[in-house]
């Protein structure tokens, strides 16, 4: 019984893989329109502190060659670090419209919406782009945003993201999960169901569309402020997509403790904004569902073959297909099952910790400050 069982739930997995791919080539088929009259734009930037690379992760959007947009940066306190970064590109780049908010202590229990809500209040342009400190992006991207939102069915648009590691190992494995798990867990609910959610690094959106879903006041209670607000929008039948628009997600040379805490807040956070497609997560470790069927069953090893093929098609069709960058295929193994261990430990525990604060988790996605 336990082989039957085992061989149903890896009989799954395959299938997912399989429909990793075919959503990769889905994904691909669409195309950014032609730009006629390309929308102005408000680029908002929530800063804390100084990550790797950040100096240059800002400059790239000073550099962008769209005609018509502004950029808008939001720190706590005029004495962060990352202001001093600011001011320094606002003098290198004097024709571009850029300004400095300095916002205070945040109200919110996440300080980042705060951010987002006060640059919201100043922006000028009907046409948001929020994007994190880890961000950087190529020249032509807010083209191609504007592009997308020509199209006045389009309220909110995420971009999928290209994870770069910095140098430590504990960084590129998180990287390759990314690159990998992630992204296929986004193109197979966009084949299936449509977007319903948005992933937080980089989020364009109309500034109405977010008035029509109660704002940023609605959202500052929520650890996973990003995909609440696609899934906000997506039940007030709003057009939600999945950008063309890839953009770079600088993770850093993150050490194993703060690789083990991000990766508990993550998965955490995901139970509770997605209860059921957590739960179906079980079929996106297709190596350990082989495992666990040969172990069960040797004779079945075959199965493991299958297994392994399939997962590294389904792995070259995200990284190669459409991030371009190649599948590091000897960390693969090592990240399932790190995956698959943090994804067990979601199930227990209610604390995360994010930049360096604890906080309790409640079971709708909301938080707060853990008191001392």
């Amino acid at each position: 019984m336990l082989a039957i069982i085992a061989a149903a739930l890896l009989a799954g997995s395959l299938v997912y893989c399989v429909l990793v791919v075919i959503a990769a080539r889905n994904y691909l088929s669409q195309e950014i329109p032609a730009i006629e009259r390309p929308a102005p734009i408000s680029v908002l930037k929530p800063l804390s502190g100084v990550d790797e690379g950040l100096e240059a992760n800002l400059r790239s959007f000073f550099e962008q060659d769209h005609p018509d947009f502004e950029l808008l940066f939001a720190v706590r306190e005029s004495t962060d670090p990352a202001a001093v970064i600011v001011r320094a590109l606002i003098e290198k780049f004097p024709s571009r419209q850029a300004r400095l908010v300095i916002t205070g202590d945040p109200p919110y229990p996440n300080a980042k919406v705060y951010s987002l809500d006060r640059m919201v209040a100043e922006a000028q342009h009907e046409v948001l782009v929020m994007s994190d400190s880890d961000i950087r992006v190529e020249l032509g991207f807010l083209r191609s945003i504007a592009a997308e939102f020509c199209d006045p069915r389009v309220s909110m648009a995420t971009c999928p993201y290209r994870a770069v590691a910095g140098k430590s190992y504990w960084s590129q494995l998180e990287a390759e999960g990314m690159n990998t798990d992630f992204l296929a867990g986004l193109l197979v609910a966009r084949m299936i169901e449509g977007v319903k959610f948005a992933v937080g690094p980089t989020i364009a959106a109309r500034k109405k569309a977010l008035a029509a879903i109660g704002g940023f006041a609605k959202l500052r209670n929520y650890l996973a402020e990003d995909f609440v607000m696609g899934k906000f929008a997506a039940q007030a039948g709003m057009g939600v997509i999945l950008s063309r628009k890839i953009v770079e997600h600088r993770i850093g040379s993150q050490n194993l403790r703060a690789s083990i805490a991000h990766r508990l807040r993550w998965a955490r956070s995901t139970r509770r904004s997605r209860p059921f497609g957590y739960f179906g997560q079980l079929f996106t470790h297709p190596l350990l569902l082989a495992l666990l069927v040969c172990a069960v069953q040797p004779s079945w090893w075959p199965a493991l073959i299958a297994a392994c093929l399939l997962r590294v098609l389904a792995a070259y069709a995200t990284c190669e297909w459409i991030l371009r960058t190649p599948p590091r295929f000897h960390l693969l193994l090592i990240e399932d099952i790190l995956q698959f261990a943090f994804w067990l430990a979601g199930f227990f525990g209610n604390t995360i910790e994010w930049r360096g604060r604890q906080y309790f988790l409640h079971p709708d996605g909301r938080f707060e400050p853990r008191s001392r």
